[in-house]
């Protein structure tokens, strides 16, 4: 067997080998079986409690009730928790598209 052929098959496994972990990896994350990878991160807010004494005005009561409603209806981590699955999806399709190059190329020097 010619040395080209057996680069061939190795490089078209090697990249089957890419694809399908991108995807079993992505299936697990997408799933809940695993964390995704953390690039967004929600800023850590201290909690100032008014001091006593002191009369709120009418903005800033309605901020605060505002503030309430808003983490009502959309958790804390919402946000960076659809960016950091987006930003996966990307590095997901960079790596399937990687590993479809790489075992195209096996596949040439294979028929070669």
């Amino acid at each position: 067997m010619k040395p080209q052929k057996i680069i061939g098959w190795f490089l078209l496994f090697a990249g089957l080998i890419i694809i399908f972990y991108s995807i079993f990896t992505s299936y697990n994350i997408f799933t809940g079986k695993a964390l995704e990878p953390t690039v967004f991160k929600t800023p850590e807010k201290e909690v100032v409690l008014p001091q006593k004494g002191k009369v709120q005005t009418q903005e800033a009561q309605m901020q605060e009730m505002l503030g309430g409603q808003l983490k009502e209806m959309l958790p804390v981590d919402f946000i960076p928790k659809v960016l950091n699955l987006l930003a996966w999806s990307i590095m997901a399709g960079i790596m399937i598209f990687a590993g479809t190059q790489i075992s195209s190329l096996g596949i040439k020097l294979i028929k070669r």
